[in-house]
């Protein structure tokens, strides 16, 4: 869950074990978040590394490392902030919005498309290439993104293209920067 941990409430009941790391939605690279049903303690039947055995961090209220505490401080700083704006519901509708105002853009500009079907889309990752017309000015597009303060859409090694992470700390703003971006960068080369 570390992509939508505290994208959306969650229904815990459901999950015997929730690991997320929190570098995402809730605060700074290295914290993880580790929610466990009490009835699965103790239930594994080989021998795991201590560090991973969590009755025995629970039954001895202990750690076995320094912990990370600006990392910490960070994801109860965030906490506070989700807390004050309204909640997880809060954060689902401003996340929900973000995402829509986006592919809709990505829909209805005639360089960008995406790849993605409409009932798999992200709301955190918005993935998104080039019109087959249009695939050599994916360069051209990341210098005039950068040129326009837009860091950090470069797509996946994996895929290339773009992503466009816009986890709970990217504001709408910046949501609408991006499209202003794309529009601009549309007129510009479209004829």
């Amino acid at each position: 869950m570390s992509s939508d941990i505290l994208s959306r409430p969650i229904d815990i009941s459901k999950y015997s074990l929730i690991y997320a790391s929190a570098q995402k939605n809730c605060g700074a690279a290295g914290v993880t978040i580790i929610i466990i049903k009490k009835e699965i303690l103790g239930k594994v039947n080989r021998k795991i590394p201590t560090i991973l055995d969590y009755q025995v961090h629970i039954l001895n209220d202990s750690m076995y490392n320094t912990p990370p505490v600006i990392s910490i401080f960070t994801v109860n700083q965030t906490l506070k902030y989700i807390k004050k704006l309204g909640g997880l519901e809060k954060i689902k509708q401003l996340n929900e919005e973000k995402a829509r105002l986006l592919y809709a853009e990505i829909d209805r500009n005639k360089i960008f498309k995406t790849t993605v079907l409409k009932k798999d889309r992200s709301i955190m990752n918005v993935c998104f290439v080039m019109e087959d017309h249009y695939n050599q000015l994916e360069n051209d597009f990341s210098e005039y993104a950068f040129q326009n303060g837009i860091i950090g859409i470069k797509g996946h090694r994996s895929v290339g293209g773009f992503r466009a992470s816009i986890y709970n700390a990217v504001t709408i703003d910046s949501v609408h920067a991006l499209i202003k971006c794309m529009r601009d960068f549309e007129q510009l080369h479209i004829h």
